[in-house]
């Protein structure tokens, strides 16, 4: 009587670890786009929200100016995303004066190849982005 074989052939599990290759090589660069792009994300929630700490701090020194050159930003928001701390993304800047201010968001590490770079927020209300995307406007989409 011949007995059965159990398992896996060789051949059998080479061709499994290649679909599993395969995939992974397909799938890897969609995820780190869409972690890049939530990362961006909370990138701009930061900005909106030093915004609106920019705006009660005009309201209680009735200037935007922030320092003596307009770039201390230590007693309204923090300087990095996220801004509870943790692993930095992005930098936060700011650059006043007493009428006006623009905010700015550079990425940090990993985040440096995302297509948008470098995202601003002015006190108009303007929404900008310098990266390589051909569409920078559709960054703060």
């Amino acid at each position: 009587m011949k007995t059965k074989q159990k398992g896996f052939t060789l051949i059998e599990l080479m061709i499994a670890v290649a679909i599993v290759g395969i995939l992974t090589s397909v799938g890897y660069p969609s995820y780190q786009s869409h972690v890049r792009k939530a990362k961006r994300v909370e990138a701009q929630g930061a900005l909106v929200s030093f915004a609106t700490a920019m705006e009660q701090w005009r309201v209680e020194n009735n200037s935007y100016k922030a320092g003596t050159d307009g770039t201390d930003m230590s007693q309204i928001f923090a300087n990095q995303v996220p801004t509870d701390g943790g692993t930095k993304t992005y930098t936060l800047s700011l650059v006043s004066d007493a009428t006006s201010y623009t905010l700015t968001a550079t990425p940090d590490g990993a985040q440096t190849s995302d297509v948008c770079g470098t995202l601003t927020l002015k006190n108009t209300g303007e929404k900008g982005a310098n990266g390589t995307s051909p569409d920078t406007a559709g960054c703060w989409d």
